[in-house]
């Protein structure tokens, strides 16, 4: 039987003004995660002393400059560092164009570092869109950074929540534009990319439900066109290429009957229409998985929390379930490529 390593696992700490540091550091807390896999921050080492004082943390903190550096030992917090920041001008809870440009250097370190197969999964705690735009960041969020600088032909956000894995044609789109914007061919191609990430992690003949737009469908035609003219053909298409595609589905039941089991994963059509399902239903615990990169990468759902950063009362549920959930497709992977050789 072949045995799977342990994955070498990237937290990104987040806008350091933020509550990533702190979340990021109890995450580390938690022997599980150490079982589990070879952790390390990617942040400063002040920021990241300063939020062990918040969260009373006694670990050693093993400042290094690879990842084959790292101790990985529990009571032990490795972090590689990225620059030489002036971190003592770090305000809690304030856009600073400084945190977003450490922010920005972390994620684009585990990119590199991912590039270059030295880490299997990156998690990322939560940035700041004001605030990495005011360094310069040309993309809008962690996403299309991921997907533009890996030079992936997709980046496809899935949001994890319990056993709902949901995915989404268009996320950071009005209401309005998203609507068009779900047509047969990106319906189609995102049934696709789906059906190909799922096979990936070792499920046979992934069962995807397509997301209806309109109440009941549209009733036939009763209440819009979209399903007749973009949504339906959009299913029927992936049928005859071969793909166990289903829909379009109500979408007022079609995430309680995923949370039933019919269904291995759901399209959603637009930003709102996945989000509210998952967070209702467990807010803490829907966390984002991007498909489509070279290695796993994984986020919290929420963001920096400028309000109640410092101040110890920051959850980091979300946190490490977005790290301990990228460590179990990581496995799920390596076990398909294992078993498909």
């Amino acid at each position: 039987m072949t045995t799977i390593k342990k994955p070498i696992v990237a937290i990104t700490i987040g806008d350091p003004a933020g509550i990533g540091p702190e979340i990021t550091v109890e995450t580390m807390m938690n022997e599980k995660v150490y079982e589990e896999s070879n952790p390390f921050l990617i942040g400063s080492v002040d920021i990241v002393k300063r939020a062990m004082k918040v969260r009373n943390c006694d670990f050693a903190v093993n400042k290094i400059n690879k990842p084959s550096e790292g101790k990985y030992q529990y009571g032990t917090i490795d972090v590689l560092e990225t620059g030489d920041y002036d971190c003592g001008s770090i305000e809690y809870g304030k856009v600073q164009k400084l945190a977003g440009e450490m922010a920005y250097d972390y994620v684009k370190k585990s990119i590199e570092l991912g590039l270059n197969k030295e880490i299997d999964v990156v998690a990322t705690a939560p940035i700041h869109k004001e605030a990495i735009k005011l360094a310069g960041c040309p993309q809008p969020g962690h996403t299309e950074i991921y997907g533009e600088l890996t030079h992936s032909d997709y980046a496809l956000t899935m949001f994890n929540c319990h056993n709902l894995k949901v995915f989404f044609v268009s996320r950071h789109k009005s209401l309005k534009d998203a609507i068009d914007y779900a047509d047969k061919e990106r319906v189609l191609d995102c049934v696709k990319q789906i059906h190909n990430e799922m096979t990936g992690i070792g499920l046979k003949n992934p069962k995807i439900a397509v997301a209806a737009l309109n109440p009941h469908a549209s009733d036939n035609g009763l209440f819009g066109t979209e399903e007749a003219d973009e949504l339906i053909p959009a299913v029927k298409a992936a049928q005859e290429q071969g793909m166990n595609a289903v829909g379009p589905v109500p979408a007022d039941s079609v995430f309680f009957l995923g949370l039933k089991g019919n269904y291995d994963a759901i399209l959603s059509l637009y930003h709102d229409q996945g989000h509210i399902a998952c967070k209702t239903y467990d807010f803490e615990k829907s966390i984002t998985i991007t498909w489509g990169l070279p290695f796993m990468r994984s986020s919290v759902d929420h963001g920096t929390a400028f309000d109640i950063a410092g101040k110890g009362i920051a959850g980091s549920v979300s946190m490490l379930e977005a790290t301990l959930v990228a460590i179990d497709y990581w496995k799920m992977k390596q076990k398909a490529l294992v078993e498909q050789a």
